[in-house]
Formats: C-alpha cells, sequence, structure tokens
C-alpha cells in the first residue's frame, strides 16, 4: 500500500511542466542587473561574499520566475571598457540560459554602459528593453568637482596608486582606471555621450529615479556627506539641488521617466546606495522587493 502511494505521488509530480514549479509574473523573463562604479557581480559578491551589491534582488526575481544575472566588470574604468566586459559576460549567460533577449536594468554608470552596448556594440538584437535606476543621463556634477581638485599633473600618479587600491580590494586582475571612471561621469562628457550614444530607432528606454529629503545622518551616513556637495553642483550646472546623494534629480531621467520609489512615511527619501539595497540597505526604507517586481513587469509589458 505504501509503495503505491509513494509511486503516486511521484506520478503526480512527474505530471507537472518543470516551468510550472517556477511560474510567477516574470516567469521566463531574462534580465540582466548592471552594477554602476566600484561594483562587482552579486554571484560571487564583496568581501567574502558578505556585501552584496543588488542586496538579495536577484534572489527575489528568481523567485518571481526570471532568469538572472548580475555580471560583473570593472570596478573602476570607462563606459565603453565596462560595456564590452558586461557585452561579453551577459552574451555567455544568455547562451547558457536559452534567452533569445534580454531586458537591461543598469543602475548608476551602469545605465550608460547598457545605452553604450545597445547602441555602439551591437546589442541592440539581443535587447528586448533598457532601464536605468538612479544613473546620469546629464552627468554627475560631483565628479567635474573632485576632477577639478587634483591638478593634471597629479592625476596619473592619483590614478596609478587608486587603480591599485581598486584591484587589492576587488581582488580582480582586469583592468583598472580610476581617472577615466571619474571623467565618465563628469556633466561635459556625458553631454557629448550623449550626442554619440542616441537611443535605437524602436527601442523602449525607461528610466527610475531617486533622491534624499535632506541630509540625513541617521538614514545616509554615507550619502549625507554627498549631498550637499552635489546640490551645490546640481544648482551650478542647472541641474537643480534635489539628488540621490550623488546624481541630480533631474540627471536621473532619460526615454520614458516612471518617477521615484515611493518610500515610508518615515524615510527621508532614498538614496543612490539604498536605491539597489546595496547591503540590504534599502528595504527598511521602501519595499525594494515590490519595486524591482514592478520595474520588471514594466519591461515585460513592453514587449
Amino acid at each position: 500500500m505504501k509503495t503505491k502511494i509513494v509511486t503516486g505521488i511521484l506520478a503526480l509530480f512527474l505530471t507537472i511542466p518543470s516551468t510550472g514549479l517556477m511560474a510567477g509574473p516574470l516567469d521566463g523573463q531574462c534580465i540582466a542587473l548592471v552594477h554602476g562604479i566600484l561594483g562587482f557581480d552579486d554571484t560571487k559578491g564583496l568581501a567574502g561574499g558578505l556585501v552584496k551589491y543588488w542586496g538579495g534582488l536577484d534572489t527575489y526575481l528568481r523567485s518571481q520566475g526570471a532568469k538572472v544575472t548580475t555580471p560583473g566588470s570593472s570596478a573602476t574604468n570607462s563606459i565603453p571598457v565596462r560595456a564590452d566586459q558586461i557585452k561579453t559576460a551577459v552574451s555567455s549567460w544568455m547562451a547558457s540560459n536559452g534567452c533569445t533577449k534580454v531586458q537591461l536594468v543598469g543602475h548608476s554608470q551602469g545605465g550608460l554602459v547598457i545605452r553604450y552596448m545597445v547602441k555602439n556594440l551591437g546589442f541592440a538584437s539581443k535587447t528586448a528593453t533598457v532601464t536605468t535606476v538612479d544613473s546620469l543621463h546629464k552627468g554627475a556634477p560631483m565628479a567635474d568637482i573632485v576632477l577639478a581638485i587634483i591638478p593634471g599633473w597629479l592625476q596619473p600618479f592619483a590614478n596609478s596608486a587608486l587603480s591599485l587600491l581598486a584591484k587589492l580590494v576587488y581582488r580582480d586582475g582586469r583592468p583598472q582606471d580610476v581617472i577615466a571612471m571619474g571623467k565618465s561621469l563628469t556633466t561635459s562628457y556625458v553631454n557629448s555621450f550623449n550626442t554619440t550614444t542616441p537611443n535605437v530607432s524602436g527601442m523602449k528606454y525607461y528610466s527610475y529615479a531617486n533622491a534624499m529629503a535632506w541630509a540625513d545622518l541617521i538614514q545616509h551616513p554615507i550619502m549625507a556627506l554627498t549631498h550637499p556637495i552635489t546640490w551645490a553642483g546640481g544648482l551650478f550646472y542647472g541641474l537643480g539641488g534635489a539628488n540621490d546623494g550623488v546624481v541630480p534629480l533631474t540627471s536621473q531621467k532619460w526615454g520614458t521617466y516612471k518617477g521615484q520609489a515611493p518610500s515610508y512615511w518615515y524615510a527621508t527619501g532614498i538614496d543612490h546606495l539604498q536605491a539597489t539595497n546595496l547591503e540590504w540597505s534599502g528595504q527598511g526604507y521602501f519595499d525594494v522587493q515590490g519595486w524591482y517586481l514592478n520595474i520588471a513587469k514594466n519591461a515585460k509589458a513592453a514587449l
């Protein structure tokens, strides 16, 4: 009798399609979460896997039925270099996971990286939609300010020292170029970038943004230090004072703008790091999983 029951249960499971076991609102959707500067692949993490750039969002989206990758690239480098590395990583992942097209989601500089991939590296045919989160489509004035402080003659020496430090911290043999990274964030560079990297005709582009209410040291212990600098730089470059600690709010808008993440009543906005739930820093201040689920659903609806 027991043998018949066990056999019946096994037969029942065998009749359920394998895809049904992971069915969800994002069933079969292919998503690449592309990090910004100082980022990394979350399958490896940083500091022995203890630090996660996406704070478990890749795992959550998989639980909703999606196929998700968090490709890594040089933590500090130019947009073209990082775009080439990301293209290689995503193409390999797509081939291994049966994805004909992928929904690209880029945070910060990662938003410019995926725009470059699609327009200049022939990745449009493999891309379903382009979505950016807290990206700097008109530049990050703080980069202009920092680079202006470092004299031209000192930049090569600073670059060598900082690039070496990045290699040691990330234990990454890939090339690092801190100065090239910094220049890629400046308002002048991004304005030129927008001219040479226009949107691909027919491609859907979406953008999401965030801003801090004020430099709150309790909720934003890191970004509270950079918020005033970005506020001043934003006003100087005509981008306004509202910002997420790194990028002016107006600079984050590109293509179809979908708005800011709705934060909880006690939160003083959402900052640049909390936007990706870095080390689970955002989930206490807004429904980060629900927000990214809606981002993925919006991209899927556009197909």
